[in-house]
């Protein structure tokens, strides 16, 4: 559970390369215990905004503060609270897992006993403590990338950021490294920095949103989901045979639900041959009908074979802000 304290604080956060802006302005709060996906299509300012996090650039404008300590001034005591894992992991392929982790350990101070408990410590959360003497080089891509994941969490970091930890992974492999990232969120604060949809949902709580360098969203997925559809929500409705056995006439149930309140349009959804029928029911309130619609089916002896809230998908959110010619949605 997020706590109250502020472990990243960010303002107005630019970077320039050259005369091109690629980061504008960002600014956003990250507290303890939160997994916060940082979205955007290629090119939209993710790397260079980790990057800056994590004190390998140094903000063209604007305040990064982490914990407290601004990463400008104090940027060796703010590396020490973090790990990082870059979109290209900087592996050594001619070192073998367990002496690049060991080195690892000891550029971070941690030398003896201590270093050789951290290095077995990470190697089994990441799942390669098999293969410890295996040269990093014969490793697969999800192996390598497992490998660099180790030497993230190896100093065991307060945060945690990623950059594109899959990308370039096949599905088994992504899957993989979802579940240990999902695990890693359980203990650790983590920005999850990705274009890839999926892994967001799957693993997040909260998303931000960027493109050509700006905040275009910033909200837990499900905000971001309802309020792409504004102030209205729309419920699928699918009922059987009433309590005779015989199924109620379609213009008799699109009337009822018509006279429900807060209802501004009813509508049949065809969904093929056989299906039982199915109205789209739009909704003028943010208030839940699913009680009101599952009272009416009681009192009319329908047997409700569907019933749902049909939100957004993430995807149609992600669409909805990365297109040039749409406006952020309200609130950012």
């Amino acid at each position: 559970m997020a706590g109250t304290e502020t472990m990243v604080t960010a303002r107005d956060v630019t970077k320039f390369y050259g005369l091109h802006r690629a980061v504008d302005r960002i600014s956003f709060d990250l507290h303890p215990g939160e997994v916060l996906g940082f979205l955007g299509p290629n090119g939209a300012g993710k790397t260079t905004t980790m990057k800056m996090l994590t004190c390998f650039l140094a903000p063209s404008a604007g305040s990064i503060k982490v914990k407290g300590l601004d990463v400008s001034e104090e940027p060796l005591r703010v590396r020490q609270m973090m790990g990082y894992l870059p979109e290209n992991a900087p592996l050594y392929p001619d070192m073998t897992v367990m002496g690049f982790l060991r080195f690892c350990a000891e550029v971070r101070g941690i030398t003896g006993r201590e270093r050789d408990m951290r290095v077995s410590r990470s190697a089994e959360q990441c799942g390669i403590a098999d293969r410890m003497r295996d040269p990093i080089g014969i490793l697969s891509k999800g192996l390598r990338q497992r490998v660099g994941l180790a030497q993230a969490i190896l100093p065991d970091p307060e945060i945690l950021i990623l950059d594109e930890p899959t990308s370039g992974l096949d599905p088994n492999q992504i899957v993989e490294i979802r579940g240990i990232v999902r695990e890693l969120g359980r203990t650790k604060t983590v920005i999850l920095s990705t274009h890839i949809l999926s892994e967001v949902e799957l693993t997040c709580g909260r998303a931000i949103i960027v493109n050509q360098g700006k905040v275009v969203a910033d909200a837990s997925l499900d905000e971001l989901r309802s309020r792409l559809r504004g102030e209205r929500r729309r419920y699928l409705f699918a009922v059987g045979p009433g309590a005779g056995g015989a199924p109620p006439a379609e213009a008799y149930v699109r009337d009822r639900l018509k006279s429900l309140s807060w209802v501004e349009d009813v509508a049949p959804v065809d969904r093929g041959p056989g299906e039982p029928p199915t109205w789209a029911i739009l909704a003028g309130t943010t208030n839940d009908l699913r009680p009101e619609l599952f009272r009416l089916a009681t009192d009319q002896k329908w047997s409700i074979l569907e019933l749902h809230r049909d939100l957004a998908t993430l995807e149609q959110v992600f669409l909805r802000l990365t297109q040039e010619d749409l406006e952020p949605l309200p609130g950012n």
